[in-house]
């Protein structure tokens, strides 16, 4: 089935980033993808993102969609047929939204677990908490806006950031499969990024000592996006294979399962997802 690509406005877009040793990246990511390096260091993060207005391109934004969403993700390259290209690995997708994770992998790409999300916002500050119902991961963030990028070992300033995330818009995730990886890209003509300082950050995936040995992975920086409309362009599915089992663990916890849908559920307005 011909998957659609989607419209919707970025609400809240919150990337919280670790540094990571090389080698500890590499033995998370599955063949043919390998780590896209800064100076150095492995990227990875968690995008903590509450999309509006999501629907089919060809759907009015008045009948569009409203969701919680976190992605756990390591920047990646891998060789195209043009050269080498850039994008992230996502390993774990969760959402508040029953839709989405019943619609992911089926209707559009990417298989999310279901979590429950604990959000308070305001104009300067934002707190974020998600819980994963299979108990496989916990999420708490606070992070301030901020004038500048500051701290950062990754990135000398905003613009230099900015640059970088924008440059890894295909997003590959992982399957229950194994076998392959969903892709999904995004798109925006109205790209802006603003500076964050990290509070507080907690998270089950990045403290895990047996995924992140002890000094492996280290809190970096944190960026926001508000209000920015984008679209989402499915991508070919790419052919994947895992040199160590043992990085396909958190795969396996969002692995297809039927899913019956509620009695009263509907799929446009006044759903949430």
């Amino acid at each position: 089935m011909r998957q659609p690509g989607l419209s919707s406005v970025v609400e809240r877009r919150l990337l919280v980033n670790y540094r990571v040793a090389p080698d500890v990246a590499a033995r998370l990511l599955p063949g043919p993808l390998r780590p896209h390096l800064v100076h150095g260091y492995a990227v990875a993060g968690i995008c903590l993102l509450r999309l509006g207005h999501v629907r089919p391109t060809w759907v009015p934004k008045a009948l569009g969609l409203r969701s919680e969403n976190a992605a756990h993700r390591i920047a990646v390259e891998w060789d195209g047929p043009a050269g080498v290209e850039t994008g992230v690995y996502i390993p774990r997708r969760d959402t508040a939204s029953w839709f989405n994770s019943w619609a992911g992998g089926r209707l559009f790409p990417g298989e999310h677990g279901r979590a429950d999300f604990e959000v308070h916002e305001t104009p300067g500050r934002m707190r974020v908490a998600l819980a994963a119902r299979d108990g496989d991961t916990r999420v708490d963030v606070t992070v301030e806006l901020s004038d500048e990028l500051r701290g950062s070992e990754l990135f000398a300033d905003l613009a230099e950031a900015s640059c970088f995330f924008r440059g890894g818009a295909k997003g590959f995730s992982a399957t229950g499969s194994g076998r392959h990886l969903d892709g999904m890209e995004l798109r925006t003509s109205a790209w802006h990024v603003e500076a964050g300082r990290v509070r507080s950050a907690a998270s089950s995936f990045f403290d895990d000592p047996d995924r992140f040995p002890t000094g492996s992975a280290t809190l970096d920086c944190a960026l926001v996006m508000r209000g920015v409309p984008v679209s989402w362009r499915p991508l070919p599915a790419m052919a994947s294979r895992f040199a160590d089992r043992r990085a396909f663990v958190c795969t396996e916890s969002i692995a297809r399962r039927p899913l019956r849908l509620p009695s009263d559920a509907q799929l446009w307005p006044g759903s949430t997802w």
